[in-house]
């Protein structure tokens, strides 16, 4: 709820179990909408999993993540008053997530021509639990990714890494459901020819007789 304080500055309180969904959303709005730092804290508490899952998913661990998570949460509160329909704030967050990322890839591919630094020369950034299998697994993973066009590596990471459900992934990208379903099979199959060349995804690939869920 919004509640008077010092000088009549409006402060959000995270509403009660209780309180109906719909007019709780509308009001956490209003208070993004009116520059409430609490309701802006709250924003980050509530949707930064959802946001880091997505990211991470589409970009790899060991990415620019909090750069691009940053410009997700600058991006929400920047148009959250272009939001219409506080029931689909956390559709609408997600979206933002995935073409927030889905723009930063794009801007990779486009200068890594002029990319002069050899990789070996870049600082190696630790993976969080994850030992040197483990490790190996998901750069080789990222790599294949790479050889995915945009859209279809954005919705294949959303499935398969992030595990979100069909009509989510469809949601997110703002595309049918029929339309997510023909990206993810070409997604797929890119995937795993690109996997079959790597003597690190093959073999997991194989002994996991990989399936669409």
């Amino acid at each position: 709820m919004l509640s008077k304080t010092h000088g009549s500055i409006l402060e959000f309180k995270p509403p009660a179990a209780a309180e109906d969904p719909q007019e709780a959303n509308r009001t956490f709005i209003a208070a993004l909408r009116a520059g409430d730092l609490r309701a802006r804290e709250v924003l980050v508490e509530r949707y930064l999993p959802l946001v880091q899952r997505l990211v991470a998913g589409a970009m790899g661990v060991e990415s620019d993540l909090v750069d691009v998570v940053q410009d997700v949460f600058v991006a929400v509160l920047e148009g959250v008053h272009k939001l219409k329909d506080p029931s689909a704030l956390q559709s609408w967050i997600a979206s933002l997530a995935v073409f927030t990322a889905r723009g930063r890839i794009r801007r990779k591919r486009r200068w890594r021509w002029i990319m002069f630094v050899p990789p070996e020369s870049l600082p190696d950034i630790p993976v969080r639990q994850s030992d040197g299998d483990t490790r190996m697994a998901v750069r080789a993973t990222y790599r294949a990714l790479d050889t995915l066009p945009t859209d279809e590596r954005m919705a294949f990471s959303m499935r398969f890494i992030a595990e979100m459900e069909l009509t989510e992934v469809a949601a997110a990208c703002r595309v049918s459901l029929a339309t997510i379903k023909r990206r993810l099979a070409r997604a797929e199959a890119r995937f795993l020819a690109a996997a079959q060349e790597s003597p690190v995804l093959k073999d997991r690939v194989d002994r996991g007789r990989w399936a669409s869920k």
